[in-house]
């Protein structure tokens, strides 16, 4: 039976496609373009785009690098016509190659150091700054970084805010490293320097507006444009590449819109516009200023929130439960987890499709369908149908039964780790790698986490896992991150062919896990940072590589009350320098 999607006015139904026995499930997603019989001036036209991402085939080789021709310089670059010199006559051929001549004077100002002239850069430079580009543009994982770091000493913490009354829901930093914002579910926003760890500036919540032909006892507030702020909880936050622009959203409904440098509040999403249940994910597009955002309506929706335009563009249907977490990169494509119907869905925004990948446990009716049984006891066989050695099942008969006794049941997390592989985790504590090739996870940590033991008067100590509420990864690179509530952030070591991973270190950080964050600012960050004036540090700067993580912690879980922590938690941001280790 093909799977029903839910569009505004009627419920939907769409033919179900598959990618082939190798790929996963496909379908068309319901659109939603604009407002109203006209389209919304704010709706970017879809014929003026050229799709970003395209459809991968199973045999398609690997291979890293790229060609210079396949950087596109005038992608993702706001132009000033003014400054830039547009002329009316210009053909498209010359405006490239001015636009490329630009492209690489940015590229030397930006390599050059105060003690030397732009024009006395080695070529290398430019060349070496010029690969990586084109690599991030190919959207596959190029940076090698995991085995740099220096696990043998303890990472201690460089920073950690108290700036919330109650459990902090999302921590992010602008890749820049100036900045750090901390949302709470107090419903105020606090912005920090990043460097100094000075608190800036705090955005209260405010009062709803009473309404005198709102019915007694309804939520107010919600749907009206004139409030400047929040009126309920803050549950994400998101920031665009260049810093300019902080994105927020909560239980209020309601999606903000600040500018992130002046502190000023520049435009709400309500009604029409917005979501109807509250808005639990938030993501920016790499080097764009297009957002994607995730609602308990089990919708995704796009804004594009280029100067001048600041409007709503689309709506995606798809989910078939709350959607808990998204991710994106510079493709024009996105991820998200849809709770308990136990999907993480691969959106291509331009095609108007799906790619639907299924987690939880074993179902006997889909792997029938999928190609037959693979035994009676389906836990004594491998993937291939084979019984294993009656040795091997002995030696493992204990623990296989205690992992098979936690079943999935919702999908509470994901990150793009390159344009084609992610990252997920769930409330079984499983941790899955997933690539758009294969319609199952090509490798899963089952209880990343370990368990939870609560002790019973009558069933003694009662083990449950512990499900993985955050996880991130550092863009296009070989290392991951998780959290839980256990006490640590793991962090996790991807295999170069992207079929594995392992664990490397962890990180002290007391409390419940509610966001995660991996960046590398530029080193001018690393020469401000009162942190970083110590001799080791120095030390360590010169070797290069520091990885920032961010991570946001509370007593409670972001999204409910599951939870309560009260022994040694202090909700907060939690700020980490992953540093490589010192020349010798």
């Amino acid at each position: 039976m093909p799977d029903a999607f839910f569009s505004s006015s009627k419920l939907r139904k769409r033919k179900r496609s598959d990618a082939g026995p190798a790929g996963p499930s496909t379908k068309k997603f319901a659109r939603k373009d604009g407002l109203g019989s006209k389209k919304a001036p704010n709706a970017l036209k879809r014929n003026a785009r050229k799709p970003a991402d395209e459809e991968l085939d199973s045999d398609q080789t690997n291979d890293e690098g790229g060609d210079l021709d396949d950087l596109d310089l005038t992608a993702d670059v706001d132009v000033d016509p003014g400054a830039s010199g547009d002329e009316d006559d210009e053909t498209p051929a010359e405006k490239r190659l001015r636009l490329a001549k630009l492209y690489l004077e940015s590229v030397k100002e930006g390599l050059a150091d105060g003690e030397f002239d732009a024009a006395e850069i080695d070529k290398e430079l430019v060349s070496a700054r010029l690969k990586q580009d084109v690599l991030e543009h190919s959207g596959k994982m190029h940076i090698f970084i995991a085995d740099t770091i220096d696990f043998a000493q303890p990472q201690n913490s460089i920073l950690r805010t108290r700036g919330h009354r109650f459990s902090v829901t999302c921590a992010v930093a602008s890749e820049s490293g100036k900045h750090l914002f901390t949302s709470g579910k107090e419903g105020s926003i606090v912005k920090w320097d990043l460097a100094s760890g000075k608190k800036l500036a705090t955005f209260h919540k405010v009062r709803p507006l009473q309404s005198s032909t709102a019915k007694k006892g309804k939520a107010k507030g919600f749907a009206d444009p004139a409030v400047e702020g929040h009126t309920d909880e803050v549950l994400a936050l998101a920031l665009s590449g260049d810093g300019k622009y902080l994105a927020s959203a909560g239980k209020d409904r309601r999606l903000g819109v600040w500018d992130a440098e002046a502190g000023v509040w520049l435009k709400g999403f309500v009604g029409q516009m917005g979501h109807k249940d509250l808005v639990s994910a938030l993501a920016f597009r790499k080097g764009t200023h297009q957002l994607y955002t995730g609602s308990y309506d089990r919708t995704l929706k796009v804004y594009d929130l280029t100067p001048g335009v600041m409007g709503y563009v689309e709506t995606l249907f798809g989910h078939q439960d709350h959607v808990l977490a998204l991710d994106a990169l510079r493709g024009e494509t996105c991820v998200s987890v849809g709770g308990r119907d136990k999907t993480v869905r691969y959106w291509k925004i331009v095609e108007e499709k799906q790619l639907v990948f299924r987690g939880g446990g074993r179902s006997r009716v889909r792997e029938v369908l999928e190609g037959g049984l693979r035994g009676e006891e389906g836990e004594d066989r491998d993937e291939d149908g084979a019984e294993p050695p009656s040795s091997s099942i002995k030696a493992k008969g204990k623990e296989r039964e205690k992992v098979s006794k936690f079943v999935e049941g919702s999908m509470e997390c994901v990150a793009m780790i390159d344009e084609t592989t992610f990252v997920s985790g769930g409330d079984s504590g499983s941790l899955c790698l997933w690539t758009t090739q294969k319609k199952k996870p090509i490798f899963t940590q089952a209880l990343s986490h370990g368990f939870n033991e609560v002790t019973s008067a009558t069933e003694g100590i009662i083990q449950t896992p512990r499900w993985v509420t955050a996880v991130a990864s550092l863009r296009y690179s070989d290392l991951i991150a998780s959290g839980s509530w256990e006490g640590h952030i793991r962090i996790w070591k991807l295999d170069a062919k992207l079929k594995s991973f392992a664990l490397i270190g962890t990180v002290p950080a007391p409390g419940v896990v509610n966001s995660l964050q991996l960046l590398s600012p530029p080193k001018e960050f690393f020469s401000d940072a009162q942190w970083m004036s110590a001799p080791e540090s120095t030390a360590k700067r010169k070797n290069g590589g520091t990885v920032l993580l961010v991570a946001g912690l509370g007593q409670e879980h972001r999204l409910g009350r599951w939870l309560n922590l009260k022994d040694g938690v202090v909700s907060g941001a939690l700020v980490v320098a992953l540093s490589p280790r010192t020349l010798s």
